[in-house]
């Protein structure tokens, strides 16, 4: 078998990257995936970090962060691909690391986020006279007078109105957000002619469930067209419009760069020579094969995903490359007694350890392999919940280990 520059395990967002990444680059990428990864959970928008300006926040971070061993300029860098990525796939973000944009939530809070697709941009909201809020007749998991309820504590001057619409979409059945963003893909006029008959100007706009398609900005297009409101998507219940956007279009991405993809495939172990990995051994159903690599990027998650196991208590495992993983020993370290507090959650810092290559490194600071690089959620050190980094991180780890 041919040997490939880069294999990256893990068809999350921080593989999708690695693999856009080095493929810009011109190089042989294999990407070996066990699952579809955790881009149909995602919102869509990408965090960087929970401060006003995460640029400044990242500066005061301490050396062991993930952040610090990548480098504001490496950060930006990754900021910059990921939305040209996206963009080749009509599907504009907006954002920039010195200032977070707000996001109508599925409940009428609003967050606020790093880069943001265009269509869930809420910035002009204050602007406007009058709030249309979308109620889709048999659409699950969202409540429009909850919304309401909630968005008005923000904006307690504006008018909101609830409109009802039905669009008919599965003949009287309960649908999701992802049903109705499917089935609307190539079929905007059906929502386009529902939000027409509200009459809405453009000094008002339209909040409605991320219902746009699938596939990039098409649908957002079509419909925008013919309304002379803003209209804003929120966020919703996995799985998501936003994310599968996301990641539909670094898949064509990749696809039209000659990445290699190979799907339910699983990763058991490394072949190593010396300090060196020099490829990676997949199982089949008849027998076990070789994958020879330059450079391999792990890119397999933590705990949710399994990157990271743990079936001894204070005994974590990285399963693949058997890496020392670091983690906070003893019970009154592992978690705080209110679950969802102000504080980090100690066993969400459990993760790998890495230099400024991000190469995997044992308790005393060790490379032990040179050429295997450690991106995203197996990073450890970090509460990515708590700071609200877990895009950011995954995006420029996997920008700088591509770069490598």
């Amino acid at each position: 078998m041919k040997t490939s520059d880069v294999i990256i395990i893990g068809g999350g967002l921080a593989g999708l990257m690695s693999a856009a990444v080095a493929a810009s680059r011109k190089q042989f990428v294999t990407v070996l995936t066990y699952g579809s990864g955790s881009l149909p959970l995602s919102s869509g928008a990408i965090d960087f970090l929970n401060a006003k300006a995460p640029d400044k926040a990242i500066k005061n971070l301490p050396d062991y962060h993930p952040y610090k061993k990548i480098g504001i300029k490496n950060i930006e860098a990754a900021a910059k691909f990921f939305c040209e990525v996206a963009a080749q796939d009509n599907l504009p973000y907006n954002g920039k690391l010195s200032a977070q944009i707000p996001i109508v939530t599925a409940v009428g809070t609003l967050k606020y986020s790093g880069l943001v697709p265009e269509s869930m941009d809420a910035s002009m909201l204050a602007d406007k006279k009058k709030i249309f809020v979308a109620n889709i007749k048999g659409l699950k998991d969202f409540y429009a007078n909850m919304l309401v309820d909630n968005l008005k504590k923000y904006f307690p001057n504006k008018t909101f109105e609830i409109a009802q619409l039905d669009l008919n979409l599965m003949g009287g059945r309960d649908i999701t957000c992802m049903d109705a963003a499917q089935i609307l893909t190539d079929n905007e006029q059906i929502l386009a002619s529902e939000l027409k008959s509200l009459n809405a100007t453009a000094d008002d706009a339209i909040i409605i469930p991320p219902l746009l398609g699938v596939a990039g900005n098409f649908s957002r297009s079509i419909v925008k067209s013919q309304i002379h409101a803003d209209i804003f998507e929120t966020t919703c219940l996995p799985p998501s419009p936003a994310g599968i956007r996301i990641q539909r279009a670094f898949m064509n991405y990749l696809q039209k760069a000659g990445v290699r993809f190979y799907e339910n495939t699983k990763v058991v172990r490394g072949v190593f020579d010396g300090k060196k990995v020099t490829g990676v051994v997949v199982e089949t159903s008849a027998r076990e094969k070789v994958f020879p690599a330059r450079k391999v990027i792990l890119a397999t998650g933590g705990f949710y995903s399994g990157g990271i196991t743990m079936s001894d208590f204070d005994y974590p495992k990285e399963p693949i490359f058997d890496l020392p993983v670091f983690f906070p020993t003893g019970a009154e370290n592992w978690s705080n007694e209110n679950l969802f507090s102000d504080k980090p959650q100690g066993f969400s810092m459990t993760g790998i350890l890495t230099n400024n290559n991000l190469n995997p490194v044992d308790e005393n600071g060790r490379v032990l392999f040179d050429n295997l690089h450690v991106v995203g959620a197996n990073l450890g050190g970090v509460d990515f919940i708590y700071e609200r980094s877990a895009g950011g991180v995954a995006i420029s780890s996997a920008y700088k280990a591509a770069m490598i």
